[in-house]
């Protein structure tokens, strides 16, 4: 039984790992597409065109994202703002933008 229960653990953690990889594999095509839409100016379309692609299906899944139209508008809303993924998920940028949406509401 400790066998079985050992083997159930060990195959969730890999599963999470890969998760973890596949989920670094979207944050990569979000700041390529960021670069794409600084240097070129389609960085939206080219996001849009990934996540609805086979490929870009299969890697959002593997993920654990959903590949449906909302998260390609999400995935698209996020190229357009511009922020790269690891400025976006710092600490100090959260905070920045907790401070400026207190400010409006006041």
């Amino acid at each position: 039984m400790a066998d079985f229960v050992d083997g159930t653990a060990f195959n969730h953690e890999q599963g999470q790992r890969a998760r973890k990889l596949f989920a670094a594999v979207v944050l990569a095509a979000l700041d390529d597409a960021i670069a794409d839409d600084k240097k070129y100016g389609n960085g939206p379309e080219q996001i849009a065109r990934w996540a609805r692609s086979r490929d870009g299906r299969e890697v959002l899944t593997c993920a654990g994202i959903e590949p449906n139209e909302r998260v390609v508008q999400g995935l698209m809303e996020f190229v357009r703002r511009g922020v790269r993924t690891s400025v976006a998920l710092s600490r100090e940028e959260s905070e920045r933008r907790n401070a400026a949406q207190q400010a409006e509401a006041a």
